[in-house]
């Protein structure tokens, strides 16, 4: 519609009399119909069954009708008087709000604001000038705090900002002014998902395999103490095999075991199933925390009658998934976000693959434990009111300092590891480890390159390897 079609248009704002319209009430709350309309400066009146303001549309029945349709056509509507409005008397704008709300259909709250909306003038927004709040420096920093703890969500990302940037910078691994710094601490989850939108985009997701359901038979094989997934020590394990989808036997297995209540987790590699009890033995002396409970999610298998006998010896109390299905929740999570990513669908049968993969566990359990944030579910509180899904975002290792069934001598061992750990550092170490592992299962190595592997080192509970 073009303004000289606006303009030019005419309506019958009021219905004639006529046999449809007998008795019906006018439009603008029973008020007698206008005589005349008065007009702007220089145009002639127009006669009282007809408007200056535009028409468009049709009835319900097609016919030509005297309501302006869409949005655009009212908009023009309101375009058109709305000049005319700001300048007229108190009467004429009465006369013009009437035919308004009689084309547009509006109420004259809504079409008194409308007018008055567009005859008032718009103040231009002024043009931003200077340096924007979060400028490359901080998106920079923000990408390589979010490289190191292994690309997370916002949510998970944020709330450990604020310990995590300190940390890089006393091992010298951000070069940051203070301003930054504070800048980086202060992002929100939405906004370090916005400005890592284009870094998400370009990124390859690795394959994974999908986490388990929580699969957990409530009737204990070996019962030592209650299960309490609420309290360190009562944890998830499962026995995974490298056998790249060949022949089982000769392959190497990884022992994964994760703290339900802290997220605590940790992973070694092995010969063969019988080697379960070694690797949990090591696992059990480097937790912060007592180990008192194990659930299997190895269901029907070897592994499962090892581990039975092992929590028989130590008075562990111990439980199985369902023969129906295989896995658990947690260790599911881990193989899901950790081993997978890096053992991938590779065979693994050598000993210096054996080697090299545990010291990959070394440095990445370091990392994952003291670094890595993990979303936990926290109970509703039973109020009545309505139930949302609530999380605690923080690492294992803050779970572990805040919990009160962890001793103060472990709390305080965990707490002087943390001090001497570089995250950029560790991030580094496992990654080309990791690298090295791949080129080494796709027989990108010779045997004088595996015997020059270094050997293993013995870690300390809790230490970087």
């Amino acid at each position: 519609m073009t303004d000289s079609a606006v303009t030019a248009l005419r309506i019958d704002a009021w219905r004639k009399p006529g046999p449809d319209h007998a008795g019906t009430p006018a439009p603008w709350g029973g008020r007698p119909p206008r005589t005349t309309l008065r007009c702007a400066p220089g145009e002639p009146e127009a006669p009282a069954a007809e408007s200056v303001v535009a028409t468009a549309g049709t009835t319900t029945d097609g016919t030509a009708g005297t309501t302006a349709g869409t949005l655009a056509e009212r908009k023009a509507v309101a375009d058109t008087v709305a000049t005319r409005y700001a300048q007229a008397g108190k009467q004429e704008k009465s006369e013009i709000l009437d035919q308004v709300c009689a084309v547009t259909g509006w109420h004259r709250s809504h079409a008194r604001k409308a007018l008055l909306r567009v005859a008032r003038p718009q103040a231009a927004r002024p043009p931003r000038t200077g340096r924007t709040k979060y400028d490359a420096d901080v998106v920079a920093a923000l990408t390589f705090c979010w490289k190191v703890l292994d690309r997370p969500a916002g949510k998970r990302l944020a709330p450990v900002l604020p310990e995590l940037v300190p940390v890089l910078r006393r091992h010298g691994e951000l070069d940051i002014s203070d301003e930054t710094a504070e800048l980086l601490m202060g992002m929100s989850a939405a906004t370090i998902d916005r400005r890592l939108a284009e870094q998400r985009q370009r990124t390859v997701a690795p394959k994974h395999i999908r986490a388990g359901s929580l699969l957990r038979n409530e009737l204990p094989l070996l019962n030592w103490a209650e299960w309490d997934h609420t309290r360190p020590g009562f944890m998830e394990i499962t026995v995974v095999r490298h056998d790249g989808d060949g022949p089982r036997d000769g392959c190497l297995r990884t022992v994964t075991v994760t703290d339900i209540a802290t997220g605590w987790s940790e992973n070694r590699t092995i010969r063969n199933v019988n080697r379960v009890p070694y690797a949990l033995d090591e696992v059990a002396r480097i937790l912060p925390f007592p180990m008192l409970g194990l659930d299997s999610g190895n269901s029907g298998s070897e592994a499962e009658d090892i581990l039975l006998d092992w929590c028989g010896q130590r008075r562990v109390t111990f439980t199985h998934a369902r023969p129906t299905y295989s896995g658990n929740h947690h260790v599911g999570q881990k193989n899901w976000s950790l081993l997978q990513t890096i053992a991938g669908d590779y065979r693994y049968d050598t000993t210096a693959q054996l080697v090299l993969l545990n010291q990959i566990w070394a440095a990445l359990s370091t990392l994952t434990n003291y670094f890595y944030p993990q979303q936990h579910s926290v109970p509703a509180d039973e109020d009545g009111g309505p139930r949302r899904k609530e999380y605690d975002t923080a690492t294992p290792y803050r779970r572990t300092l805040r919990h009160h069934e962890v001793t103060a001598h472990d709390k305080a061992i965990v707490a002087d590891t943390y001090v001497c750990l570089n995250p950029a550092d560790l991030y580094r170490r496992s990654m080309a480890m990791t690298d090295r592992l791949h080129l080494m299962a796709a027989g990108g190595t010779d045997a004088a390159h595996q015997a020059a592997l270094p050997r293993a080192r013995r870690r300390a509970p809790g230490a970087a390897s």
